[in-house]
């Protein structure tokens, strides 16, 4: 049911120039949900995230936050939303309080629920001793804390998160990664990031973006699933093929040098039958080790694979 998600989207493309950069992106969001969102510079993930919180109109598809349309009830929409772009939208002459209260404002909190308000973003984003202090002055980090302050003041039920860390130094982004750790408790929330074990270790559900398109899309439980592979080295091994037809086998790849990825039946054991086999057909088992697939090779994979078929294409 359309009504049992925070936020859905269906068929979002968007038209720049008479070309189609962005097409046909489904997305779901539910209560207590994070999802993160890859993709390589270029493949469309601001655009889509600026579609998803209604800075951008799309040039075909729908947006729908609680239940309201985004196009013919925004109001009602942003109600549940919480932005924060890639540069946060922050003015370097008004103080912390002062900037917070302007948010707050902007998003019609009871004048008598303001202050509470306002000092309960504080809390949540470490700003409690700088609420007097001009956003100018803040380092950037501290600036991106502010920029999370003004997304949550109003306690959405959605938070839309761009490229959150993305210039931070190694220190501030340690902070500001343990503040989006803290806020993902509280809200439901899509975030895009460069950094793929920062959206593998907070991220429910994972989705590449791949020119304008959905490449990949795979739950938290998905992906664990899909990790589970052997490495093994066989120094007279057998051919691909061979290995492919073993029982409980789901899937092998040669990686060179007489080594291969296999991957188990769901909920198989097969290391012990793998290396019997192994050692009465004399392949010359040399070693056999679990090898979990990253976040990262998937990642690779899927943009490759992209690669490849523009090559064909052409």
């Amino acid at each position: 049911m359309e009504s049992d998600w925070l936020l859905s989207a269906q068929g979002l493309a968007r038209d720049y120039g008479g070309t189609r950069v962005v097409a046909d992106i489904d997305l779901r969001l539910a209560a207590g949900d994070v999802l993160g969102v890859l993709g390589p510079n270029g493949a469309g993930k601001t655009t889509i995230l600026r579609m998803l919180a209604g800075t951008l109109a799309p040039s075909a598809g729908r947006v729908a936050i609680a239940g309201a349309e985004l196009a013919t009830r925004p109001r009602a929409a942003k109600r549940h939303l919480g932005y924060l772009p890639e540069r946060p939208p922050v003015y370097p002459e008004l103080t912390v309080d002062e900037y917070l209260r302007f948010a707050a404002r902007l998003h019609a909190i009871p004048r008598a629920g303001q202050a509470a308000a306002i000092e309960a973003a504080k809390v949540d984003c470490g700003l409690t001793d700088v609420g007097r202090r001009l956003i100018g002055a803040l380092s950037k980090g501290y600036a991106q804390r502010v920029g999370l302050a003004q997304a949550i003041v109003h306690r959405p039920d959605v938070l839309i998160l761009d490229e959150p860390t993305a210039g931070l130094d190694p220190s501030q982004l340690i902070g500001v990664r343990e503040l989006i750790g803290r806020l993902s408790r509280e809200h439901s929330v899509i975030i895009s990031s460069h950094i793929l074990g920062e959206i593998q270790a907070v991220a429910s559900h994972v989705v590449i973006i791949d020119r304008g398109r959905l490449a990949f899309s795979a739950s938290r439980e998905e992906l664990a699933a899909d990790a589970s592979w052997l490495e093994i080295g066989l120094a007279h091994g057998p051919d691909t093929a061979t290995l492919a037809a073993l029982p409980d086998v789901a899937d092998v790849r040669a990686t060179g040098d007489g080594r291969w990825l296999i991957r188990p039946a769901a909920g198989q054991d097969i290391r012990i039958a793998l290396a019997d086999r192994a050692v009465a057909q004399g392949w010359g088992l040399q070693m056999l080790a679990a090898r979990p697939t990253s976040l990262e090779e998937r990642f690779m994979r899927v943009i490759s694979a992209g690669n490849e078929a523009d090559r064909i294409a052409t």
